[in-house]
């Protein structure tokens, strides 16, 4: 381990060791430094001078409330949000009024939350598995696309992952691989066979990115190769950093096709907002909770969400067990800003969290990020040109399988059935994909998601399931969207 790598380890355990001191100095610090732009203006940043200052003069704020002070940003305006010039933000998934999200990238997000937890996931690893020979290879991380802004060209925007390799200092295109150009390129079929080329010559001994996608190019060198396992073409391969989605449905996939006993696993929990967590314990199913990355945390309990100004728990407050939706105030101008994600706390000395959810049903197995409104905006499209109407639906994911390509399954009882459930099919798909660039992207010629499978269900059979379960009436509802397969699997069973 080198003496970078033990200095860090040292400031982790600091923040260990004095978690609210850390978070306390990190809100003063962003408030000083964004006091004169518009937002810290409005809010008088001058005068806050407690946290409690800061929560009663600053409202909790989602991605529509922020919107007009992105739509400006955008266009080039500066020192909104958070002070300086502004000319990247990352891309993800829509929301009720946009079909894509975009999240303000700061310097300061990449130096302080972004690339500092790329180093410190290196040097936990190493700390953690002093056998271990990283440095010895390359790490493989497949990367988005990014463009220039239309309306603004000094503004880039793209997938979280494009921004960061396209800011990336010189030196680190020698450690990892496929070339950049290759990385960034938009075309996803063109990117993978170029990448299983350029992949298959190196040694590669890290993995880095979302299971999905790294599944989806090892099932093509293998083909491609006619090998038997990824350790026939990388026998050094070690370590596997992965998040984005729930890694369970993919782990024994893994495993069949690295089938090797010092093969090891880290979950870290990153997001176009920032990077949050890191499992800091070899096989743990949690991770530390990363305090000194520019962000500040709050933690709203899920009961109290919706309501008139929530009361908001700060770490020394918080309870084992119980979810809460995060909100955070970040480097990159993002201030009370609740980001979607539930959270549970496993450990508080140190803070631990599992994630638990998202604060709408959704299905995010592949990145896809499909929301409630998704959902419910395209049966509604596929009923209305079908001259179709529906009683109940539910739908969840599809993973992949060692020959078979993920995608999504819908259980649907139609009050009125589609006369060509192909063209209903057909017509949801090509909604959901217009609602939501994330899905789109994944749908992109089939590579990743497959077209949904649906399934018509007899009339009466989301009754007897939800009786079943002692579900009926008063409140409770079918669920429209999990992001496993809990409950399809259940009705798919009554129905059997």
């Amino acid at each position: 381990m080198t003496w970078v790598m033990r200095k860090r380890i040292h400031q982790i355990d600091l923040f260990i060791k004095y978690p609210l001191d850390v978070q306390n100095e990190l809100l003063h610090s962003l408030i000083s430094t964004a006091k004169n732009t518009e937002w810290g203006i409005k809010f008088d940043y001058q005068s806050i001078s407690t946290i409690q200052d800061f929560k009663n003069r600053v409202p909790i704020s989602t991605y529509e409330d922020i919107f007009p002070f992105i739509e400006r940003l955008l266009l080039g305006e500066n020192n909104l949000l958070w002070p300086g010039k502004l000319e990247w933000f990352a891309k993800s998934s829509g929301t009720t009024n946009s079909r894509s999200k975009f999240i303000p990238v700061t310097r300061e997000a990449l130096d302080d939350c972004h690339y500092k937890a790329g180093k410190d996931m290196l040097s936990l690893y190493v700390n953690n598995f002093n056998y271990s020979q990283p440095f010895k290879g390359k790490t493989l991380s497949i990367g988005g696309s990014h463009e220039v802004n239309p309306d603004n060209p000094n503004i880039s925007y793209g997938d979280v992952s494009a921004v960061l390799m396209q800011n990336l200092p010189l030196w680190a295109e020698f450690i990892r691989t496929p070339k950049l150009k290759t990385a960034l390129l938009p075309t996803w079929e063109e990117k993978l066979a170029v990448m299983v080329i350029e992949t298959s010559k190196v040694n590669v001994t890290n993995l880095a990115g979302v299971p999905t996608w790294i599944l989806v190019l090892f099932q093509k060198i293998i083909e491609t190769n006619n090998l038997d396992s990824m350790l026939d073409i990388w026998p050094n391969l070690e370590w596997f950093a992965h998040g984005g989605v729930s890694f369970d449905p993919y782990r024994e996939q893994f495993k069949k096709l690295i089938p090797s006993d010092n093969m090891n696993y880290m979950e870290i929990y990153n997001a176009s907002e920032g990077f949050f967590g890191i499992q800091d314990i070899p096989n743990a199913d949690d991770m530390l909770l990363m305090l000194d990355y520019g962000m500040f945390y709050e933690f709203l309990p899920m009961e109290d969400i919706g309501k008139e100004n929530p009361k908001t728990l700060q770490l020394d407050e918080v309870v084992l067990g119980k979810n809460y939706a995060l909100i955070i105030s970040t480097n990159a101008g993002l201030w009370r800003y609740m980001i979607g994600d539930t959270i549970k706390f496993t450990s508080i000395n140190p803070f631990r969290i599992k994630i638990t959810g998202r604060t709408k049903h959704f299905i995010n197995a592949f990145g896809e990020e499909v929301i409630i409104e998704n959902a419910e905006d395209a049966i509604k499209y596929a009923c209305r040109i079908t001259e179709t109407s529906i009683l109940d639906y539910t739908a969840g994911p599809i993973f992949i399988g060692d020959k078979s390509k993920g995608g999504h399954e819908w259980l649907i009882e139609f009050e009125k059935p589609p006369k060509d459930l192909d063209k209903f099919t057909s017509l949801l798909d090509s909604k959901l994909r217009e609602l939501n660039s994330d899905y789109d992207a994944k749908r992109e010629k089939n590579i990743a998601l497959a077209q949904p499978k649906i399934t018509s269900l007899e009339k009466g059979t989301f009754y007897k399931w939800m009786g079943k379960r002692g579900k009926l009436g008063g409140q409770n509802k079918v669920p429209r969207l999990a992001n496993n397969r809990e409950y399809l699997d259940s009705i798919l069973e009554l129905i059997s």
